[in-house]
């Protein structure tokens, strides 16, 4: 296994669209949300640990999260979980994991992946991370992965490639979420993947893209290098972090240099961000409902997303397109069309009902 390559692995989300199963103090990420006996952080770790060493695999994530993760993932050790002490979006920790991992090894060519994602195909997913890690290593060059869409989906970001033979593409932009004649629009051009947030490159080349457009930032971070591994670095981290600018890295980096490529994947890809995304990827019983934990018996009832405690008996009857969500406290039972709209329930059940149930 090449002792260069290196993982960080995003795992400080809320996932606040899947409330009430996902919460502030416990995550979809740290949840089995498809009932296959792994959490999702489980399953990502798993994947990434057939090509990259598992003590390369460092996990990014929010203070809170700390103790979760070492309980969920007992082979990782505390030097590999970077704790973030303010949500400032994924510029400012991706510099900073690259910039531990630089001190760690400058030759370290790193991914840095979602640890909610749903990937069914793992042999082609290592395939094409293998491929990328191999160009990245020869040229100065940043790499993204990106999924080919199978429908117009306004939901997700795109990238749009410069139409050629090579199999490693030049991206010529980044789109933000369209409309549905837009995505439509895309679709039909044939040089449009979605983003699904997977980005690989060496530490050099990210550091050296942070020094050019995000100087500030930079020397914000370079000033605790002396300190990074080593048991000094706690201290620099809580006096500094929260004074980096809340900014994606499509925005700070992504979107202004010009050395970006993607690899059109080739495995099949979820993002499991709502209720409807992770029905799409279930199985599904008789009547068209997905169910998990539950035992059902349903009557002209269909295309339903169902979900309890384990062995529930859940009787539904004249109900389509529901999600319906059971937990101790909270049952959801709505709309999957409004899907989106379930952040709002949410602000709107903690202002009314107080914040544990959020």
């Amino acid at each position: 296994m090449n002792k260069n390559y290196y993982a960080i692995l995003m795992a400080g989300g809320v996932g606040s669209r899947f409330w009430p199963v996902s919460t502030s103090d416990f995550p979809k990420q740290f949840h089995d949300m498809l009932g296959t006996g792994e959490t999702l952080i489980q399953r990502t770790f798993s994947r990434l640990a057939k090509i990259i060493p598992s003590e390369n695999i460092f996990i990014l994530t929010n203070e809170r999260y700390n103790d979760l993760v070492l309980q969920q993932l007992p082979e990782v050790k505390q030097r590999q979980v970077v704790t973030e002490p303010a949500m400032r979006n994924t510029a400012p920790c991706i510099l900073y994991a690259a910039l531990k991992i630089q001190k760690e090894n400058p030759d370290a060519l790193m991914v840095v992946a979602p640890s909610d994602h749903w990937i069914e195909d793992e042999d082609a997913f290592i395939a094409n991370l293998e491929q990328s890690f191999t160009a990245c290593a020869k040229e100065d060059i940043l790499m993204t992965l990106g999924i080919q869409p199978t429908f117009a989906n306004t939901g997700y970001g795109y990238i749009q490639y410069d139409k050629n033979n090579t199999e490693i593409k030049k991206v010529a932009q980044f789109t933000e979420k369209p409309d549905y004649n837009t995505a439509k629009e895309f679709l039909k051009s044939g040089n449009y993947l979605w983003n699904a947030g997977i980005f690989i490159w060496s530490v050099n080349s990210i550091v050296k893209a942070f020094a050019r457009f995000q100087k500030e930032m930079t020397s914000l971070f370079e000033k605790g290098v002396d300190t990074y591994n080593t048991e000094k670095e706690k201290a620099f981290i809580q006096s500094n972090y929260a004074l980096a600018e809340n900014i994606s890295i499509d925005y700070a980096i992504l979107e202004k240099a010009d050395n970006v490529y993607v690899l059109p994947a080739t495995f099949d890809w979820n993002d499991l961000g709502t209720w409807g995304s992770l029905y799409d990827k279930l199985d599904k019983t008789d009547a068209n409902n997905a169910v998990v934990n539950a035992r059902v018996i349903s009557q002209e009832a269909s295309g339903n997303m169902i979900r309890t405690a384990k062995d529930k008996i859940v009787v539904i009857d004249g109900l389509e397109d529901y999600i319906v969500v059971d937990k101790e406290d909270v049952l959801l039972i709505y709309p999957k069309q409004k899907e989106q709209d379930i952040k709002e329930v949410l602000k709107k059940v903690k202002e009314t009902y107080g914040e544990q149930y959020g």
